[in-house]
């Protein structure tokens, strides 16, 4: 089904459906029984920089997106359609483009969007630590900046992105109906059980893994990255997690007796025994759907602090290897981002047709 068209968002009309607070519990994504649980793989398809050091505008180079079809191989083999989610360096790359837009027409990954503020023009902010979450911008250069990385994606890939994530995770009040009114249909910035407030960023700590609808007319589907509470204390969950971080070294106290440990399903700093505790934790939930997530930059080593070395890329494919084969024996099945699009909305049309009857 092709979604209304959301009007233009105003200083005035952000109340509703945002994406970075809490959803509630009537905006659930209910997904046809017939699907089951299912998982997808979102690669946040972006430019080399200094984790470290104060963000650049002149840090563009993407040569380890030369690296990515040994990760999209080793991907593929197991059934999988990733959704890179370029940037805006990454868009403007000839090269970039010219490797990954015959994966998006042979039907073997979808193409969606990343939005880096301190890379993608118009270049009107002062660069702060604030600043690197777009949702802290004015609304206008907020939309600029979308507006700007849209149809660089449009025209290098020939086809406008469906979906969407905010550099940094840096949704804010503006940013669902800025989304609705490009024509995005999944968002997949928020990271659930992540507080990013103590940097300018959105707080996420009391979002759980479930998708939701948002938007200010419901048009768009959010879908968080992955994360669950593990251990005999989980039931206490967000409070007990924010208590212990007032508390010096209380979190690693938590974790290590099996009481609480918040673990994120990612190759990157997540061991692979704890993704794979995570992921019967939220199968025992019935979390329908398992968003994992990476940097491009890790599959070449020397670019991120999770991918030092030949030794780390062993490991990190290693972790993938393990996950995979978990997903595997527990009959959960990939699933791509356009195909999920697809399925929510005709589960949606039922729905409202059943409850029209």
């Amino acid at each position: 089904m092709r979604a209304p068209a959301a009007e233009p968002v105003g200083q005035g009309e952000t109340a509703r459906g945002r994406i970075d607070r809490p959803a509630a519990p009537s905006d659930r994504v209910r997904l046809p029984a017939a699907l089951g649980q299912r998982f997808l793989v979102f690669v946040d398809t972006e430019e080399e920089f200094d984790w470290y050091a104060p963000r650049r505008r002149d840090a563009t180079s993407t040569r380890a997106v030369a690296a990515l079809p040994e990760a999209h191989r080793r991907l593929s083999g197991f059934g999988i359609a990733p959704t890179y989610l370029v940037d805006y360096p990454v868009a403007r790359s000839a090269e970039a483009v010219a490797l990954l837009r015959p994966l998006m027409e042979a039907g073997e990954c979808a193409i969606g969007a990343q939005l880096h503020p301190w890379v993608n023009p118009p270049h009107e902010e002062e660069l702060t630590a604030s600043n690197s979450f777009a949702g802290n911008l004015p609304v206008e250069l907020e939309r600029a900046k979308l507006r700007a990385l849209t149809e660089c994606i449009a025209e290098g890939f020939g086809r406008a992105p469906l979906v969407y994530r905010a550099g940094r995770y840096g949704v804010g009040p503006h940013s669902a109906a800025l989304l609705e009114e490009a024509g995005y249909r999944l968002d997949v910035s928020v990271r659930a059980l992540f507080d990013y407030s103590d940097e300018g960023g959105p707080d996420f700590s009391r979002r759980d893994a479930f998708a939701s609808w948002a938007g200010p007319a419901g048009l768009l589907m959010e879908l968080p990255l992955t994360a669950a509470f593990t251990g005999f204390a989980r039931r206490l969950g967000a409070p007990l997690y924010a208590a212990a971080g007032r508390a010096p070294r209380m979190r690693g106290l938590l974790a290590r007796t099996g009481a609480l440990e918040r673990i994120a399903l990612t190759p990157e700093g997540t061991p692979l025994s704890d993704a794979l505790r995570a992921i019967r934790t939220l199968l025992d939930d019935d979390v329908r759907l398992l968003s994992i997530s990476f940097h491009s930059p890790s599959v070449e080593p020397g670019h991120t602090p999770y991918v030092r070395d030949a030794d780390d890329l062993r490991r990190f494919y290693g972790w993938w290897d393990g996950v995979l084969d978990c997903l595997a024996r527990q009959g959960v099945e990939p699933i791509g981002a356009d195909e999920l699009i697809r399925a929510a909305w005709a589960a949606r049309d039922v729905g409202l047709r059943l409850a029209m009857a």
